[in-house]
């Protein structure tokens, strides 16, 4: 048997020379919104380079953040439910749900006039509707142990009908109050900021640290990893799901209120792929369908890729049916990218 030769002391001095990477910049290099980033880089590389003289403009720049904003709200919510390993369907549902019943509350006290008072009390109304609609449906996962998918896809439909029947299935006109359009809908920070952005931005800051920092994060994260091993140290898995389902319900109601403020309607039949595109969006930012794994930032990442994907399609001419089809594409490879990475750890 020949005995293996040693390595050249050239290259062994070579080897003790190199410095080690540093453990940060590994674990930056092997994280999950890091290769997300770089996809939404490639995008926005690509399309300038196709189209420089009308793509990331300052007001692309301004419409792309704007039009994120909405769906950034429900993808902050969503983000919380993936990790649990569940799912919410219902998301535009609830959002048209909670924006009919604001309007309705509009439309008898002052409509689009209406002041400030008025405005308090609708907003007060929607993210009420949100809150208990999502409520409700965790309490049917949690305690009747209905499949999350079964139970909001049930409250897609529940309450979509429901806007429907309250409103005889047209949007309601004198719905919005022409104040919160004027500030809220079109006004700026310092005249710069849309105050939309920075509604959005807020509720993200805000829930991204919960997630990241607080009891109620490492719950969360908890749960989705392995809910028996959660009851185990003392954890109410219940309790938390009802949560975590009511906080989505609740960022619906918010996003009702901001698309009132922006679109001024109701917008009935315009949020049933709503779901679809919030859901890409946080799978794009590296959660997991399979719970345990999700971060507010890679869902921030997530929700600019179809929105820079959009615009740019726009810009370069795309049919606007031809959007859905390339969202839908980008979700099934970000599922079986998932999948991929979990039969690598399994296997490594």
């Amino acid at each position: 048997m020949t005995a293996q030769a040693p390595a050249p002391v050239k290259d062994r001095q070579e080897t003790a020379r190199r410095p080690p990477v540093p453990s940060w910049l590994r674990r930056v290099a092997a994280a999950n919104e890091t290769w997300t980033f770089g996809v939404l880089a490639l995008l926005v590389a690509f399309f300038t380079a196709a189209r420089p003289s009308t793509f990331l403009t300052r007001y692309d720049i301004t419409q792309i953040a704007t039009n994120a904003a909405i769906y950034l709200v429900l993808g902050v919510g969503m983000t919380y439910v993936i990790i649990v390993a569940g799912i919410d369907l219902s998301v535009g549902s609830v959002l048209v749900l909670s924006a009919v019943l604001s309007a309705e509350y509009t439309i008898h006290h002052g409509g689009a006039g209406s002041g400030w008072g008025t405005i308090a009390v609708s907003t007060l109304i929607a993210l009420a509707t949100g809150l208990l609609w999502g409520a409700l449906q965790g309490w049917l996962v949690a305690k009747a142990k209905v499949p999350p998918l079964i139970v909001t896809l049930g409250g897609f439909g529940a309450a979509l009908g429901a806007a429907q029947i309250i409103t005889g299935g047209q949007d309601p006109a004198g719905a919005v109050s022409g104040k919160l359009q004027k500030t809220i809908g079109f006004g700026k920070l310092f005249g710069q900021i849309p105050w939309l952005v920075v509604i959005a931005f807020a509720a993200t800051l805000v829930f991204g640290l919960v997630l990241a920092f607080t009891r109620f994060g490492r719950y969360t994260y908890a749960i989705g990893s392995n809910p028996e091993a959660a009851r185990r140290v003392g954890i109410n898995v219940d309790a938390h799901l009802v949560k975590v389902y009511a906080l989505v319900g609740l960022l619906s109601g918010l996003g009702s209120v901001m698309w009132l403020a922006y679109f001024g309607t109701t917008s009935i039949a315009g949020h049933s792929t709503d779901n679809l595109k919030v859901i890409t969006a946080v799978v794009l930012g590296g959660a997991s369908l399979f719970g345990g794994r999700g971060s507010v930032l890679g869902t921030v990442i997530g929700v600019f890729i179809p929105a820079v994907l959009s615009t740019g399609l726009i810009i370069m001419g795309v049919q606007q049916y031809w959007q859905d089809v390339a969202i839908g594409v980008v979700l099934v490879a970000a599922v079986y990218l998932d999948q991929f990475r979990r039969r690598g750890r399994d296997h490594g």
